[in-house]
């Protein structure tokens, strides 16, 4: 993983966060405005500019690929992807945690 990529990525913006989420199946930008749409439950409302500059800018960047399929454009998740969205969890979860620990009365 080239350090420039996780400099640029790390810490991912929620947007970036869930497109990448939703691009581990493969997916048309459409299909990824809805399912982004659904599994925050309408909290993040992605536009078709906003997504399209965004895929765009991770295609370049190889965190997605573009797959032409039946005449759409439709995006994948990459390794390299896969792999900065795994790290990117991993800082939320211990972020999280610490959040609760210190909210709870922890130290």
């Amino acid at each position: 993983m080239d350090d420039t990529l996780r400099k640029k990525y790390i810490p991912m913006t929620e947007t970036i966060y869930y497109t990448l989420l939703a691009v581990i199946q493969p997916r048309h930008g459409y299909a990824i405005i809805q399912y982004v749409n659904a599994l925050t439950v309408g909290r993040i409302l992605l536009g078709t500019g906003t997504l399209y500059t965004m895929v765009g800018r991770l295609a370049a960047d190889g965190m997605i690929a573009v797959v032409p399929e039946n005449g759409k454009k439709t995006y994948r998740i990459t390794e390299n992807g896969m792999a900065l969205l795994l790290e990117e969890t991993r800082r939320l979860e211990k972020q999280l945690t610490d959040g609760r620990k210190i909210l709870t009365g922890g130290v």
